[in-house]
């Protein structure tokens, strides 16, 4: 195995999955593991880092959901190659976003409802499969009419009721009542075309093109808070990505 400092701190107030994951993710950046070589089989891992290994599986479920680790029956578990990407370094929610545009802001739909996760939302929160999670639907837009209909998962341990007033800023409302802060966002950005669905919920044609954005959430200690997607009218939304190179100009 590489050289790293590969070592849990029993006495760490920062949970045991959580530490594995960050060193599983410092792990796969070797080059060694980028050019695919296995990762150590579970029960070699665990019992190194004196973890059981349903708490090291726990990591190695949120980095497989990620899509950063990937696993072959018979095989193994190695990292997956990096792909090129644009990162934000500064995010904004969609009424930030919104506010930032100058662009004013009507609520067209809201539901909120308690759901059996599915096996990606239980990988990626990290929970037990029949915990039951909110969910939260909303469709958002303008005075011409909805241009995004999002869907929002969120995390048994923020504490969500499901009586909160969500026509408030959502991270207002997770920081303010919750004492809950997002603090990181990733975020993949890919097209499609409404089905019947979404065409009625985004009164616009089936087959139309709509913007999709999947954005996972996560607190100051790296845990994740929400899984979102959002669905955009394509005509009706730009979506802006800046970046500043790294290193010597």
């Amino acid at each position: 195995m590489t050289k790293l400092n590969f070592k849990i701190d029993h006495k760490s107030p920062i949970p045991l999955h959580v530490q594995a994951e960050n060193l599983l993710r410092k792990l796969i950046e070797t080059p060694e593991y980028q050019e695919g070589k296995l990762l150590p089989n579970e029960i070699d891992l665990a019992k190194r880092l004196a973890i059981s290994r349903a708490t090291l599986r726990q990591a190695i479920n949120k980095l497989v959901f990620e899509e950063l680790l990937e696993r072959k029956k018979g095989v193994g578990t190695k990292a997956v190659k990096k792909r090129f990407s644009s990162r934000s370094n500064n995010w904004l929610s969609f009424s930030q976003e919104m506010a930032a545009r100058g662009i004013p802001i009507k609520n067209f739909e809201l539901h909120i409802s308690w759901e059996v996760p599915n096996e990606g939302l239980v990988n990626f929160f990290g929970i037990a499969p029949d915990q039951k999670i909110l969910k939260l639907e909303r469709v958002r837009g303008g005075t011409e009419g909805p241009f995004v209909y999002f869907v929002s998962y969120f995390h048994p341990r923020i504490g969500l009721t499901g009586d909160e007033d969500f026509k408030r800023p959502l991270y207002d409302i997770l920081e303010t009542d919750h004492h809950t802060v997002a603090d990181l966002s990733k975020e993949e950005i890919s097209a499609t075309v409404a089905d019947k669905f979404l065409a009625n919920k985004l009164e616009t044609q089936v087959g139309a093109a709509i913007l999709f954005r999947k954005r996972h959430v996560f607190d100051q200690a790296d845990r994740p808070l929400e899984f979102n997607l959002g669905y955009y009218k394509a005509d009706s939304f730009i979506y802006t990505v800046e970046s500043r190179r790294q290193g010597t100009r």
